[in-house]
């Protein structure tokens, strides 16, 4: 897992750096914040969200998929922005990507359940892969639509792991909204915290844990994350999109530490002690290699339906060559990650538990 992140993280830098310099070759990046690249050759397009192709997150990472994919099958990739956060702005950016001849469209996050419902019907022969997109965005998903989400309770439980082995005891989970996805980052990140008590012996373990009912950073996160540091909290899981902004400021001012969440955040700050990672890049090219060796089409594992990924197909984890654990270690985190690869630790991804009362060894305080 460790070695698949970092080949292609570096492989991607490899190519902006191209990108950059007008020579992008088979991964032209030439797409413009008013409509992308519209009018080039594509055989793979890469919608974006609202944010920016640079944004350090999903856009960044499902872009580098994109590239890593064409690059390596001789083929051309454009990325297409739309103007503006709605459905008709995102299926513009389709239609264009279809006309300059793209035979499949990789596109990330919920928002884009709506313009896709109206694309795979508008464009049978051509696939669609969305990520971090469920049937409950798009509930009937076409058998030209593969829908990609993640076993994020898995992510969440390496982390809480391996934050209790490394020594922290006040930890704290801050989530955006209590979607699906953040809600099992949660759930997961207690029950490992749960689980490295019982196996290190400690009893003396505690979470608080809130949802703060956005995912933009605000004052008001910031101000509830500066009471949790002064009262004793040593890290904060910070969950959905930018809140983790408001986690590092209140961690700078008194002397915390911060997870983040999605993508390798270790670069935004010191502080960032590891990440619960979904490997977007990796996920993108299993569904890409899926979809072009069955003659474009998407095989039955991924066609019409919604596929969770996970540590068995190496599209979760923690990014350990750039984590900063004091005890934790490689060979730890190795063995951990196996027995979730291989079935024999099974992380319960309930949605709707009464997370308070599911543990036994720590204890979990629930804030409203």
């Amino acid at each position: 897992m460790k070695k698949r992140i970092i080949s292609l993280v570096l492989a991607a830098t490899m190519m902006f750096s191209l990108a950059a310099c007008g020579g992008g070759g088979n991964t032209g990046n030439t797409g413009s914040g008013d409509g992308g690249a519209s009018g080039a050759t594509t055989d793979v397009a890469f919608v974006t969200d609202v944010g920016n192709i640079d944004d350090h997150s999903f856009n960044q990472y499902s872009w580098a998929g994109v590239q890593q994919f064409a690059s390596d099958n001789g083929l051309t990739a454009n990325y297409y922005q739309p103007s503006e956060d709605s459905d008709a702005a995102r299926l513009e950016q389709m239609d264009n990507a279809v006309n300059d001849g793209a035979k499949a469209v990789v596109m990330a996050g919920y928002l884009f359940g709506g313009s896709l419902a109206e694309a795979q019907d508008k464009y049978p022969d051509v696939q669609f892969i969305a990520l971090d997109v469920s049937t409950g965005d798009l509930e009937n998903p076409g058998k030209n639509t593969a829908l990609i989400t993640y076993q994020e309770e898995q992510a969440g439980y390496l982390a809480g792991y391996a934050a209790v082995t490394d020594g922290y005891k006040e930890l704290g989970f801050l989530g955006g909204m209590d979607v699906p996805a953040v809600v099992r980052y949660g759930y997961g990140f207690v029950q490992g915290a749960e689980q490295a008590a019982k196996d290190n012996g400690v009893s003396d373990v505690h979470v608080k844990y809130w949802y703060c009912g956005g995912f933009a950073p605000t004052d008001d996160i910031k101000a509830k994350m500066d009471s949790w540091y002064s009262e004793g909290t040593e890290v904060v899981f910070a969950c959905g999109g930018g809140i983790y902004l408001s986690a590092i400021a209140a961690a700078e001012a008194n002397n915390g530490k911060v997870i983040g969440v999605d993508v390798d955040q270790s670069a935004d700050s010191d502080l960032i002690i590891t990440s619960a990672m979904k490997a977007l890049s990796n996920s993108v090219i299993l569904a890409l290699t899926d979809c072009k060796d069955n003659g474009w089409k998407f095989s039955d594992a991924y066609a019409g339906k919604e596929t969770k990924l996970g540590a068995a197909d190496d599209c979760v984890g923690l990014p350990m060559e750039n984590s900063k654990f004091t005890t934790f270690s490689q060979d730890q985190y190795d063995k951990l990650f196996a027995s979730l690869k291989d079935g024999s630790l099974v992380v319960d991804n309930a949605i709707d538990a009464d997370i308070a009362a599911s543990v036994s060894t720590i204890s979990v305080d629930v804030q409203q």
